[in-house]
């Protein structure tokens, strides 16, 4: 695992209050969103790039006409995409998969983008934003953060914690590997306590 980066070697801006921007990553079932939420109680501005999909799905119309153009009226309900009928397409099937990731990436990562500009922009902005980010490394992603964190569990636990035998879990990149690029790693095997007591730690650190 790397160590933490100086101050000095963070990226400048033109804002001196800009936040840092830390990515929190992990495998599925590692305990992503506790940590984001102890992010959170901790001062953190935060956001989830899984909540952001879900709003793409709901509601955004350019996104609902590729899904109906590519899966047919099916798997579009009431209220958006029927995101269960979607998985039951896409999780097990690599083409697929990529397709969608194709579709919502660049979407994603353009409204995360504009969330932390208008974090930085806002009165009193936090010394910190932080953001879930399930494909990380696999995408690049890592290179648009200040610090990037990694949660972590043996696989027993993960697995006890959700069902992970879908395609989503042979795409990503191994954990001893996601750690050891890390600015931060936590194993997440334990409390909730102990959990928070580690970002409580990590947000010490950032703000000093």
């Amino acid at each position: 695992m790397k160590q933490p980066l100086p101050p000095s070697l963070f990226p400048t801006s033109t804002n001196a209050k800009r936040p840092l921007a830390v990515a929190i990553t992990g495998g599925i079932g590692a305990g992503k969103s506790a940590a984001l939420e102890a992010f959170a109680r901790h001062g953190a501005a935060t956001r989830s790039s899984d909540e952001i999909v879900h709003r793409l799905l709901r509601s955004d119309p350019e996104v609902r006409r590729e899904l109906v153009e590519r899966f047919g009226p099916e798997v579009i309900g009431s209220d958006g995409a029927d995101r269960a009928a979607v998985a039951r397409i896409v999780f097990n099937d690599p083409e697929q998969l990529d397709w969608l990731e194709e579709l919502l990436h660049p979407r994603v990562v353009r409204e995360h983008a504009a969330w932390r500009q208008a974090v930085a922009e806002g009165h009193d902005p936090p010394g910190v934003t932080v953001t879930e980010v399930p494909l990380l490394y696999e995408t690049g992603g890592d290179k648009r953060f200040d610090i990037v964190v990694v949660i972590t569990a043996p696989p027993d636990v993960r697995a006890e914690r959700r069902p992970i035998a879908d395609e989503r879990e042979r795409r990503l990149l191994p954990e001893d590997e996601k750690v050891r690029l890390a600015d931060y790693a936590f194993v997440n095997d334990g409390t909730l306590a102990e959990l928070d007591a580690f970002v409580a730690g990590v947000m010490t650190d950032l703000e000093t």
